[in-house]
């Protein structure tokens, strides 16, 4: 998702289609050690944005552990490390805002970075990308490479993963609320109580803010951050209840029907709400609202719906 919107936004800036170089997971597996340093050796790129992960929600995480850290913690290993062997100039990693303590002061600053105990639903994920960071900022202070991250909040849009188990919050619920209205359903029974608070940005506002700490010249950027310190919320500046997000989400999709939450499931961290000050100095501001993202997100899960139903 993150990667395609990526690609979307460098091509309406005005990059070449033919300097843009991309593999999906089925062309190059990233945890695969040797056909990374082979891809690099072959394409020699100047910069590279690293926005592939393994991603899920809470029960995803819950269910996978072990393949939320080990496949996260390779593909980092591996990309960053063949970077500098083959002579990247700059690299953004893009990691995540679980990389915060569970209970932290809100909005959440760069420097609560391991200042406390983690989330436990999605720990080995937030320990994969904290760990990207740190290899960033490792190879800068020891060879003297420009790798740069970037934390996003919570993101949706197109490109999204509606698996009905493995989704995260916003891609789950457009699911379960379409498919609920399309039955004739009378409820949808959401996770947890409804209280946690969540921020969420359009993933193409994320594009644009990774093209643009990209792009910033090293001193700016140096000026921003310290070596041990060098990462940058990105975020909407807003959050809302699951609650609020659901009722959203029904009137987008046009659901009249009950909702419903499960106490008995886990809510995760009650609050996660990144403080964006930095990057909002450095020039970034998102663009899209969240319910004009909610139909441009619904628009394109009817696409891929129309899509599935056409191959099958």
């Amino acid at each position: 998702m993150v990667g395609s919107a990526i690609v979307r936004h460098l091509l309406a800036s005005g990059y070449p289609e033919s300097c843009i170089i991309t593999r999906t997971h089925s062309e190059l597996d990233l945890t695969n050690q040797a056909a990374v340093n082979e891809f690099f050796a072959t394409e020699k790129p100047d910069q590279v944005y690293l926005a592939a992960a393994k991603v899920g929600g809470i029960h995803a995480n819950n269910t996978y552990p072990a393949d939320f850290i080990y496949q996260n913690l390779m593909i980092e290993v591996n990309v960053i490390d063949a970077a500098y062997r083959n002579g990247v100039d700059k690299l953004l990693f893009l990691g995540s805002s679980c990389i915060y303590p569970r209970e932290v002061p809100q909005p959440m600053p760069e420097e609560a970075l391991l200042t406390g105990t983690l989330e436990p639903t999605n720990e080995p994920y937030a320990i994969a990308k904290i760990a990207g960071i740190k290899l960033c900022e490792s190879y800068n202070r020891q060879y003297g490479t420009d790798y740069r991250s970037v934390m996003p909040t919570n993101l949706y849009g197109p490109g999204d993963n509606y698996h009905p188990e493995n989704s995260h919050v916003i891609p789950a619920l457009i699911r379960r609320f379409h498919e609920t209205k399309e039955n004739h359903a009378s409820s949808v029974t959401i996770w947890g109580t409804g209280k946690p608070m969540r921020e969420f940005l359009f993933v193409d506002d994320m594009a644009a803010a990774s093209v643009h700490v990209m792009n910033l010249d090293k001193a700016t950027y140096g000026a921003h951050i310290t070596p041990m310190q060098s990462h940058i919320n990105v975020g909407s500046g807003a959050d809302i209840t699951i609650r609020e997000l659901a009722e959203t989400i029904a009137k987008v999709i046009n659901y009249k029907g009950k909702i419903e939450f499960d106490s008995t499931k886990p809510d995760g961290t009650p609050r996660k709400l990144m403080n964006s000050t930095l990057i909002n100095t450095l020039g970034w501001q998102p663009k899209v609202t969240l319910e004009e993202g909610l139909k441009l997100a619904y628009q394109d899960f009817l696409n891929n719906t129309i899509r599935d139903n056409q191959r099958n």
